[in-house]
């Protein structure tokens, strides 16, 4: 035991999965019964492996008996990731050939309901012998199988916790679902339940995620939070935690390098907050960020930019066009340039990038090209609004300036929408639109809103030049000009 704040607190058994660990406030309670269920594949064996392989780093001894899989099957398990089984005690009760006959088939279990089974038994002298720190238990399913009746099935369980209990080892109990999803007899006698699932999208490749059933005595970041199984073991994506405001009030601006922007701001963007550029393909978005991003690293900040739409080369080569060379400071590692693939990222593993900007690069401007792009990491479009809220409140927590781009359907008029409406999130939202002149398709700039400071509310023309971004005085003379096809109202044509 540990006292904190005045408590008194288990010591903890970590899990070699450092964001399940994070989930779990430092890991799981010592001395204590778990449950994880899911079905088969979303990655029971290897989390119990990482469990055993963390407890044989920390000079623990480890058991890990398995009902359904050979040690030579584990071993592959294991060595697909890179690991060694050296030190871990593998006690393999897999059932022989004279098992599938009828007449032995269910000989393991003793008539009487008192008496433990020969399964069961085996695995308690296993115990006993090896005295583990930490024992996986692999799988629940087989032993429901043989036990026939719910009732002998619970005595089974309740035996195993019973001999358990006392003996100083953290235990793993792995559980495939098979049963019927109403028992809960399972999540009664674990002392927690962490579920494991898996999914197939429509395209793409699987998904993964991970929930905290029950924590008893434990304080645990609940929800569903992303995962992925890659070589080295489980990889968890805790959702973002926000609590409290910002670090400070916002009052510093963030300048963009074109004084009539920073006008059209009523002073720029202050830091800290997020803004929304939203407007048609070709309008001006990335080449808008572009211009924040070089002004940022002109003034010595670090800025991290996520590309989901285009590649890095064609972000190099447009910038390149309008005067802005960015190479240097990529290669200097000030800027920061992540392609994302939206359909092997998860949002959860998105946040997780974010974060590592942020905390291990000390990122002060983030930059996303484009939302559209992070919709379609998302298997589920309605939660995108609560993923983005974690977000920004997150980004506002570290002081940290972000803008995101969302591309509207549509070229001109009234008609152009977007995938989802997330404009009331946003600190400052900048619209950019066409719309025609004198047989010309040209491009015009506005802020809709900014929270932190009276913005101006005119309509300006905005010009992608050789020499940067451009942005003329505001079209006083036109009417209707959002709606792409103006007319003039006064003398001049602004």
């Amino acid at each position: 035991m540990t006292i904190a704040d005045g408590k008194e607190q288990r010591e903890r058994a970590r899990t070699g999965v450092e964001g399940l660990d994070e989930l779990l406030g430092g890991g799981l309670s010592v001395e204590r019964m778990y449950l994880v269920d899911g079905d088969p594949g979303s990655g029971k064996t290897t989390l119990a492996l990482q469990f055993l392989l963390e407890g044989r780093e920390r000079g623990e001894s480890g058991l890990y008996v398995s009902l359904s899989e050979t040690k030579a099957e584990l071993a592959d398990v294991a060595s697909s990731h890179g690991w060694s089984l050296d030190g871990i005690t593998v006690c393999e009760l897999v059932s022989g050939e004279d098992e599938l006959k009828p007449e032995t088939q269910y000989r393991m279990f003793h008539p009487s309901e008192v008496e433990l089974s020969e399964t069961t038994r085996n695995v308690l002298d296993e115990v006993e012998r090896s005295n583990p720190a930490r024992v996986v238990f692999d799988s629940l399913s087989e032993m429901r199988l043989l036990a026939q009746s719910p009732l002998r099935y619970r005595r089974q369980l309740l035996a195993l916790k019973h001999f358990f209990t006392g003996r100083r080892c953290t235990v793993m109990l792995l559980d495939d679902r098979t049963g019927d999803e109403r028992d809960g007899q399972l999540h009664s006698l674990a002392h927690g339940v962490i579920r494991l699932e898996q999914h197939s999208p429509e395209y793409g490749p699987e998904r993964r995620r991970l929930l905290v059933v029950k924590m008893r005595g434990m304080r645990y970041r609940g929800g569903y939070h992303d995962f992925t199984i890659a070589t080295g073991g489980l990889q968890v994506f805790p959702r973002l935690a926000s609590a409290g405001a910002a670090t400070r009030p916002h009052g510093e601006f963030v300048p963009s390098g074109v004084t009539e922007l920073d006008q059209l701001l009523g002073g720029g963007l202050a830091r800290g907050t997020n803004a929304l550029v939203m407007g048609p393909a070709g309008a001006g978005k990335s080449s808008l960020l572009s211009q924040y991003a070089l002004a940022a690293l002109e003034r010595g900040e670090t800025v991290s930019l996520f590309l989901f739409d285009e590649s890095v080369a064609t972000l190099l080569s447009r910038a390149h066009s309008m005067g802005m060379r960015l190479e240097p400071w990529i290669e200097a590692g000030q800027l920061r340039v992540r392609k994302v693939d939206p359909t092997r990222v998860s949002p959860g593993e998105f946040a997780l990038l974010v974060r590592e900007e942020v905390e291990a690069h000390g990122a002060q401007l983030i930059l996303v090209d484009s939302l559209n792009g992070y919709l379609h990491s998302m298997p589920e479009e309605r939660y995108l609004t609560i993923q983005l809220h974690e977000l920004f409140t997150y980004l506002a927590q570290k002081d940290v300036t972000s803008l995101v781009i969302v591309t509207q359907s549509g070229l001109l008029g009234s008609a152009m929408q977007t995938p989802v409406d997330i404009s009331y999130l946003s600190d400052a939202l900048i619209l950019l639109r066409y719309f025609e002149c004198t047989g010309e398709v040209r491009q015009a700039i506005s802020v809709v809103k900014n929270r932190s400071c009276a913005h101006e509310r005119t309509i300006r023309e905005l010009s992608l030049t050789s020499h940067g971004l451009r942005i003329g005085a505001p079209l006083r003379d036109f009417q209707g000009v959002l709606t792409g096809t103006p007319r003039i109202a006064g003398d001049g044509a602004g």
